[in-house]
């Protein structure tokens, strides 16, 4: 997670004091308890009449109710921070040299290059084109579906190489 972050260049920054925590937990607090208040008394026994309840509860709050503490209704007082350039929110960017969302949400390792121009993975042996002997390249492992990963080869912030595995061939490698 660290990781991803650093690539999409946002710096966490923790609440540490309880005053802070408690700004967030109050109003899931108020929240979940309005939402399970709702659910018994509309008698809901499935999941898509929860979210619909849900759903409705999202846009109440977001479009009709003015807030407590800033006394604006949230989706026009985020609109009007977004017009006045005021919004900490900004437009995902791929960072160079990084070329895709598969290098950045993925997972990551690392490997050097052995004479043959060979890494291993749990025993699973693997030529890297482009590459040169004893040297470092980090993997870029990115699930396409629950059969097949591909995996970015990088080495010194250049794409070298990028092949497709069958996720069976990654034994021990967690997704």
């Amino acid at each position: 997670m660290k990781q991803v972050l650093q690539d999409c260049n946002v710096e966490v920054i923790h609440s540490l004091s309880p005053q802070a925590r408690g700004k967030i937990e109050r109003p899931y607090g108020w929240l979940q308890d309005h939402l399970i208040g709702t659910c018994v008394r509309e008698d809901v026994t499935q999941i898509q009449q929860a979210q619909r309840i849900l759903n409705q509860e999202l846009l109440r709050y977001n479009h009709h109710q003015v807030h407590s503490t800033t006394q604006e209704i949230p989706y026009l007082r985020f609109q009007r921070a977004l017009k006045e350039k005021q919004s900490l929110f900004r437009e995902f960017k791929i960072r160079p040299p990084f070329q895709s969302v598969k290098d950045i949400f993925c997972l990551r390792m690392k490997r050097t290059i052995n004479a043959y121009r060979r890494i291993s993975i749990n025993n699973l042996q693997l030529k890297i084109n482009h590459s040169t002997p004893r040297k470092e390249v980090n993997l870029r492992i990115y699930p396409l579906n629950k059969e097949i990963s591909e995996i970015r080869f990088w080495c010194e912030d250049k794409l070298i190489d990028v092949q497709r595995v069958k996720i069976s061939d990654l034994k021990g490698v967690h997704f």
